[in-house]
C-alpha cells in the first residue's frame, strides 16, 4: 500500500506525463492526415481483427530471423501480459487488503503466468542488448554511401534501442524483484511464482523495515518509470507497440502489382513529406527499425546508396524534429533533403521484397515510386533512361528497333506463326520486349513456339501491333507513357479474336493482369506461359519421350512469384521433366531479385556497387553443389544471369536455362 502522499505525488505524475505524451500523439495525428488521400476505410472490423490475431501470433515477426524473431516474441508476450500486471500493481498500491499472493486459483495462475513472463521479458532483451551492442551484426549497419539523417549517423538509434531496453529492464526487473522481496517480506514462498521465490532467499536476513522499503522503491521502479517514459514514448521507437497493429490492420488490399493511380495529374508524386498519401507517413512511426528491408533489399545488397530501413527511419527523425511545424500546417521538407538521395531513388529494383518482409506492414518501395513520378515531372531521369522512354514512346519498345522487326526472331521456324492482328486463334501470345528483341531471348521463343505447335495449340501474335506492355515504364515514374502504351495495346488486343491470352514474360504478365484493368477486363485473366505448359504436360498434349536427370535450381522471377504468387507451375514443369529440383536458400516469397526491375535494366550500374544482385545469386546457386542447371522462367532473367555467369567467373561450372529448355529436351525436339 502506498500512504497517501505516494498517491497523491503518482496522481500528479501521471497528469503531467499524459499530459505532455498526448500532445506529441496529437501533433502526430495531425502530420498523418495531412498526407495525400489514400483509401483504407473499407471493412475496419475485418482489418482491426485480421491484425489482431496476426499480431497475437506473431506471424508477421516470424516472416524472417527465426531466432531473433523468437526472442522479440518472448518480450511481446511478456509486455503484452504485463498490462495486467501493471492493473494489478495499482490495485495493490491503491486498494487495501488487495494481494493476489496467497489467494484462489485465478490469482495463482495470474501470479505463475506473471513470474515466468517476467523472465520471458527479461531473456529476450537481454538476447537483443547483446546481439545490437556486443555482436553487432552486419544487417544492423549501412552502406557507407546511405543517406543518414544527422542524428542517425551520430548514433541517435543505438541511443534510443539503449533507452528503450534499459526502461524494459528496469520496468519488468523492477517488478519482478519486488515480488521477490514482498515474498521474503511475507516469510514465505509461493510455487505459483517459482523464479521470485527463488530470489526471495536472497533477502531473508533484511528487517522488515529495509524489506518494506524495497517493495516501495521497487513499485516506484516499475511504475514510475512506466509514467515517465509516457512523454518520450511518441518519440522512441517503442513508438510502434501502438502504431504498428494500426498500420497493420489499415494495409493495402490492393493486388501488389498494381501501382496507386495518380490523384494530382499536375502533380503525379511526391517532392515532400506531406505529398506522400498518409498510410506513408504513419509507416515511419510504426517502423522498429530492424533493418529487415534493407537485409532483403538486393540494392542495398549490392552496396549502391539505397536503404529502405534508412529512408523510413529518416522520414521518422524528420518528423519529429518538424513536430510542432508540421501539426501547424508549415511546409514539410523535401524528400530528397531529409529522406533519401537521388542515387538511391533510381537504385531500386521495385521488387517488393522490403514491403512482403516488413512486420509492421511499412511500403518503402512506394515512397521511392512517388518520389520517381515527381523527378520525371521535372525532367529529372538519368540520361540512359530517358533515352529508353523516348524509343519507348517512338517505337514501342526499349531497343529502338523498328517495330516491324518485333516478329523477325520468328523466321528461322519451319513454320508461320499466325497474325493475331488478321484471323482469329485459341491462344493470343503477348511475346514481349525481351524475347522478341534480345538474340538470346529469341531462341527460347522458338523453342515456345515449337513446343506449342508440336501440342497443336492454335496460337497467334501480334506482329508490328504489339508494343511493351509499360510494367518497367510505370514503375520508373512515367505515368502518361505508360498510359499511352497501355491503350495502345487494348486496341490492339480488342481489335482481335481470341480465347485465351498468355506471356512469356513476367513484366507483362504483372502489367497485364494488373496493371490494364481500367482498358478492359478480358486482358487480367492473362497466364503465364509455365502454367499453360504444366496444363500440356498434364493433359498429354505434350509428350514426354525421356527423362532428362540432372540436378537443376530455379529462380523465382520477382513479377511472377511475390508479386503474383505463381510459385508452384514452373517448379512442376521442370520435375515433369525427370530432373531434381534443388532449392536455394531464398526462395519463393523469398526469392532475391535479378536487378532488372523497375527499370534497373535499362540504367548503368552504381559506382559504388560492389557486387550485383545476379551475380550473388548465381553464387548462392553455386554453394549449393553439385547442380547443373540455373533455371528461369522470365526473359530479362535469362538475360541478367547468363551475363552474371560471365561477369563472375563461372562460365562452365553451370547453365542458365529457361523451362521451355526442358520441355523441348525431354519432347526430344531436337
Amino acid at each position: 500500500m502506498l500512504s497517501s502522499a505516494e498517491r497523491v505525488a503518482f496522481i500528479l505524475l501521471v497528469l503531467v506525463c499524459s499530459a505532455l505524451a498526448f500532445k506529441g500523439f496529437a501533433r502526430m495525428v495531425k502530420i498523418v492526415r495531412r498526407g495525400r488521400a489514400a483509401q483504407r476505410s473499407d471493412n475496419l472490423i475485418c482489418r482491426f481483427a485480421e491484425a489482431f490475431i496476426d499480431i497475437a501470433l506473431q506471424r508477421p515477426i516470424f516472416k524472417a530471423r527465426p531466432v531473433a524473431s523468437f526472442f522479440h516474441a518472448l518480450i511481446f508476450f511478456g509486455f503484452s501480459f504485463y498490462v495486467l500486471v501493471n492493473v494489478n500493481d495499482l490495485l495493490e498500491a491503491f486498494v487495501d487488503g488487495w494481494s493476489t499472493i496467497g489467494g484462489g486459483p485465478i490469482a495463482s495462475l495470474f501470479n505463475l503466468a506473471s513470474d515466468l513472463l517476467s523472465m520471458a521479458v527479461l531473456v529476450g532483451m537481454v538476447f537483443f542488448l547483446i546481439r545490437r551492442f556486443v555482436v553487432k551484426p552486419k544487417v544492423l549497419t549501412f552502406n557507407p554511401s546511405v543517406k543518414l539523417h544527422p542524428a542517425v549517423a551520430a548514433g541517435g538509434l543505438r541511443k534510443d534501442s539503449l533507452i528503450v531496453g534499459i526502461f524494459i529492464l528496469m520496468h519488468v526487473g523492477s517488478r519482478w524483484l519486488g515480488t521477490a522481496l514482498h515474498l521474503a517480506e511475507n516469510g514465505h514462498s509461493d510455487p505459483w511464482l517459482p523464479t521470485a521465490s527463488a530470489a526471495s532467499h536472497l533477502f531473508a536476513g533484511l528487517s522488515p523495515a529495509a524489506l518494506d522499503t524495497g517493495v516501495h522503491v521497487c513499485w516506484w521502479l516499475a511504475m514510475g518509470l512506466i509514467v515517465l517514459f509516457l512523454p518520450y514514448f511518441p518519440r522512441s521507437k517503442h513508438l510502434h507497440l501502438m502504431v504498428a497493429p494500426v498500420n497493420l490492420a489499415l494495409d493495402r488490399r490492393s493486388p501488389r502489382g498494381l501501382m496507386d493511380a495518380v490523384s494530382d495529374v499536375a502533380s503525379p508524386g511526391a517532392k515532400t513529406l506531406t505529398d506522400l498519401p498518409w498510410p506513408q507517413l504513419l509507416d515511419s512511426y510504426a517502423c522498429i527499425m530492424c533493418n529487415r528491408c534493407q537485409e532483403a533489399c538486393p540494392a542495398h545488397t549490392s552496396g549502391t546508396p539505397l536503404s529502405p530501413a534508412a529512408l523510413e527511419i529518416n522520414k521518422r527523425y524528420t518528423l519529429t524534429d518538424h513536430a510542432a511545424e508540421l501539426a501547424s500546417g508549415a511546409s514539410a521538407p523535401n524528400l530528397l533533403d531529409a529522406a533519401t538521395s537521388v542515387d538511391a531513388v533510381w537504385s531500386c529494383t521495385t521488387c517488393y521484397a522490403c514491403v512482403r518482409v516488413c512486420p509492421v506492414g511499412n511500403e518503402p518501395m512506394m515512397d521511392l515510386l512517388n518520389i520517381r513520378r515527381d523527378l520525371m515531372m521535372d525532367g529529372a531521369a538519368p540520361d540512359e533512361l530517358a533515352e529508353v522512354l523516348r524509343s519507348l514512346d517512338e517505337k514501342g519498345n526499349s531497343f529502338g528497333d523498328s517495330p516491324r522487326k518485333r516478329a523477325r526472331w520468328s523466321k528461322p521456324l519451319d513454320f508461320k506463326i499466325k497474325n493475331a492482328n488478321k484471323e482469329p486463334c485459341e491462344f493470343l501470345w503477348y511475346v514481349g520486349d525481351f524475347a522478341s528483341y534480345n538474340p538470346d531471348c529469341q531462341e527460347v521463343s522458338r523453342t515456345v513456339a515449337r513446343i506449342l505447335t508440336a501440342a497443336g495449340i492454335d496460337f497467334g501474335i501480334l506482329y508490328e501491333k504489339e508494343r511493351s506492355a509499360g510494367n518497367d515504364v510505370r514503375r520508373t515514374g512515367e505515368e502518361g507513357l505508360f498510359e499511352s502504351l497501355a491503350e495502345q495495346n487494348a486496341a490492339a488486343l480488342e481489335a482481335c479474336e481470341f480465347e485465351r491470352i498468355f506471356t512469356t514474360d513476367p513484366h507483362t504478365f504483372n502489367a497485364l493482369k494488373n496493371e490494364y484493368g481500367p482498358y478492359g477486363e478480358r486482358y487480367q485473366s492473362i497466364e503465364h506461359y509455365s502454367t499453360l505448359l504444366l496444363e500440356l504436360l498434364e493433359n498429354g498434349s505434350l509428350k514426354v519421350g525421356k527423362r532428362l536427370g540432372g540436378r537443376a535450381t530455379y529462380h523465382d522471377p520477382c513479377y511472377l512469384g511475390r508479386y503474383n504468387g505463381g510459385f508452384d507451375a514452373p517448379r512442376r514443369v521442370i520435375e515433369a521433366c525427370g530432373v531434381e529440383l534443388l532449392e536455394m536458400p531464398r526462395n519463393r516469397e523469398n526469392s532475391f531479385c535479378c536487378g532488372a526491375g523497375g527499370g534497373r535494366i535499362w540504367m548503368k550500374d552504381h559506382d559504388d556497387m560492389t557486387e550485383r544482385p545476379s551475380e550473388n545469386r548465381i553464387r548462392e546457386a553455386l554453394e549449393l553443389g553439385a547442380i547443373d542447371s540455373f533455371v528461369v522462367a522470365c526473359p530479362k532473367d535469362l538475360t541478367m544471369y547468363r551475363d552474371a555467369v560471365k561477369t563472375s567467373g563461372n562460365e562452365g561450372k553451370i547453365v542458365v536455362k529457361d523451362i521451355a529448355d526442358f520441355v523441348a529436351e525431354a519432347m526430344e525436339l531436337g
